[in-house]
């Protein structure tokens, strides 16, 4: 097996980790702090002019068509200066790639090039429910058929990139008379639509400059046109996608626990008590040890679902595989370098406690690490019935 990136995927990683260096790093702290998202918005903007919102996106429409390796390393390297920057990279590039499987040539044309080219901030997928989170098939937002439209009603919650978004993915239930999952049907619904309400705002513990936010759609009419792929299909789409995206939050993951290690490591090296560096006392050093191993195991799970998908394979349980065990390893990570800062990783004044928070959300959303656990078990057990 060949574990080493082409050179397409070496100078997209490079890219990614010169950019994130230059332009995210630097205002990181200042968006974890502050309510202004105008050098988010300014950056992702940067991000799509580079080619970042559409890494798995056929060239014709604006996207890379780089492949999933290459949108894993660059998530990795986005993450490593700002977590709330890459979790709106990897839904943009996972609501693209929505359009791209199951929409019509005209809905493809119509919606991809402007995500990919920046020209829309964001794009969001809106799936979650109160009573539909892990879940989703258990979703109450109906889309009932009123002639040459559709009237949706129903409300989303923590919904990503929602307040500045373009274009989002819903999904609905249009038959509710069909087995559970069976009548849930998805649809494009453009911001500015009468009827679609941007709700409150959540106050997150962490990935502050990422908006996330209810949706709700009060009589909303959509257009016929509106309607992605079959009626009543939208449900296997949405899990299907779900496994894409899984591989962009692990990815996410690996890059938050990796920059947590590395300012983390630099520090011990710096740090003297009892008259020697600290990174000189084994307690520290198999904490670096530990760390550092178990992010290498998270990066080549996600390397193995990513190349999965990448040549067409089935790739859901290792996508769930590599999300649980990177996302766990990042908090593990960040925890073992908050411990190796001491008082100092407990403050604001050091980057390490942003990294805490903000890698915690990551074995939540995008399906709990626990429903991770299920699917995995599932797969395993099949090939056992």
């Amino acid at each position: 097996m060949f574990l080493e990136l082409t050179e397409e995927q070496k100078l997209i990683q490079e890219t990614a980790r010169e950019f994130a260096a230059a332009e995210l790093a630097p205002v990181a702290a200042e968006l974890d702090g502050s309510d202004d998202r105008g050098p988010l918005l300014a950056n992702l903007k940067k991000l799509a002019e580079l080619g970042f919102m559409g890494l798995n996106i056929r060239e014709d429409l604006g996207g890379a068509a780089a492949g999933t390796v290459a949108f894993s390393v660059a998530m990795t390297e986005i993450a490593r200066a700002c977590a709330s920057t890459a979790v709106t990279v990897s839904v943009n590039n996972m609501v693209c790639e929505v359009i791209q499987a199951i929409g019509s040539e005209e809905q493809k044309r119509a919606y991809i090039p402007k995500i990919c080219s920046g020209e829309f901030a964001a794009a969001s997928f809106a799936l979650t429910e109160t009573g539909a989170g892990s879940d989703p098939s258990g979703m109450t937002t109906q889309a009932v058929d009123d002639g040459d439209s559709f009237v949706l009603n129903g409300a989303k919650i923590f919904i990503t990139s929602a307040p500045y978004a373009g274009v989002f993915v819903v999904w609905a239930v249009t038959d509710k008379d069909a087995p559970k999952g069976k009548g849930i049907s998805c649809f494009l619904v453009e911001a500015g639509t009468p009827g679609l309400v941007i709700g409150k705002e959540e106050k997150k513990m962490g990935q502050h400059a990422s908006a996330t936010n209810e949706v709700l759609f009060a009589d909303c009419r959509i257009p016929k046109s509106a309607l992605m792929g079959r009626l009543n299909d939208g449900f296997r789409t949405a899990v299907g996608e779900l496994a894409g995206g899984r591989i962009g939050i692990g990815s996410l993951g690996l890059g938050v626990g990796l920059a947590a290690m590395d300012y983390a490591t630099k520090y011990t090296t710096e740090r003297a008590q009892f008259g020697q560096k600290i990174s000189t006392f084994q307690a520290i050093q198999w904490m670096i040890a530990d760390g550092y191993t178990e992010l290498e195991a998270a990066r080549l799970l996600l390397m193995n679902a990513a190349f999965r998908k990448e040549q067409g394979k089935s790739f859901a349980k290792e996508a769930s595989m590599a999300k649980m065990f990177a996302t766990e390893a990042a908090n593990r990570a960040c925890y073992k370098a908050l411990q190796m800062l001491g008082g100092y990783g407990y403050t604001r004044d050091f980057p390490v406690e942003r990294y805490a928070r903000d890698a915690r959300i990551t074995a939540i959303y995008e399906g709990t690490n626990e429903i991770q656990r299920v699917i995995i078990s599932r797969e395993i057990l099949r090939n056992f019935a």
